[in-house]
């Protein structure tokens, strides 16, 4: 075994033992409630579709910046733009809004690569345009297929996070087990409650 395939085991490997339960649970409680209203009945799955974008955002955004704990507070700040648009405090829709933010940090990621490379970048970017265009696609769509639509991006991006996780990539390791955790319950209220309603 050559010394870089032994590193690259043994970072998997301590991947599993690096699970800190903290962001695990913070992860549960963020789910429950965003989910309140969507087992209540007051939202639909598809409501969901801006979360999805910013799961994107959050490993685009480390990516470009090459600072994997920079994925903490772009979370925050996709919370807070969320929160916004749900009030209609903002113009227009959280995903939307999300989706030109990660624009604009993807170009700010390839003008920085020109002068330094950035191996993580083009994965992250193609990420972002499948979840953005699952989100976008979801909300366009009948409510039903749309939400579980939603729902398959949620379980993508939790495998997503379980390699990002393992490998020690991209982003600090608790946003990678909060987000696991956060999209995996999520997706299981969407479909329940898109079956259910």
């Amino acid at each position: 075994m050559t010394e870089a395939s032994k590193s690259a085991s043994e970072s998997r490997t301590s991947g599993w033992r690096s699970i800190q339960w903290w962001p695990a649970a913070i992860g549960m409680a963020f789910a429950a409630f965003v989910s309140i209203d969507l087992l209540n009945g007051s939202e639909r799955g598809t409501d969901l579709a801006a979360i999805v974008v910013a799961s994107g955002l959050v490993y685009l955004a480390a990516a470009a910046l090459e600072i994997p704990w920079v994925s903490w507070p772009v979370f925050l700040l996709s919370v807070v733009v969320i929160t916004l648009a749900r009030l209609g405090l903002i113009p227009f829709d959280a995903a939307s809004a999300m989706l030109i933010v990660a624009a604009i940090v993807a170009v700010y990621g390839v003008v920085r690569a020109l002068r330094r490379p950035n191996r993580e970048l083009p994965l992250q970017a193609i990420a972002m345009i499948v979840f953005g265009g699952l989100a976008t696609v979801a909300l366009f769509i009948s409510p039903f297929v749309g939400a579980l639509l939603v729902a398959a991006g949620l379980v993508a991006h939790a495998g997503w996070d379980v390699y990002h996780h393992v490998n020690n990539k991209v982003v600090v390791r608790s946003m990678a087990e909060f987000c696991c955790v956060l999209d995996t319950v999520l997706a299981i209220v969407v479909v329940l409650a898109t079956l259910a309603g």
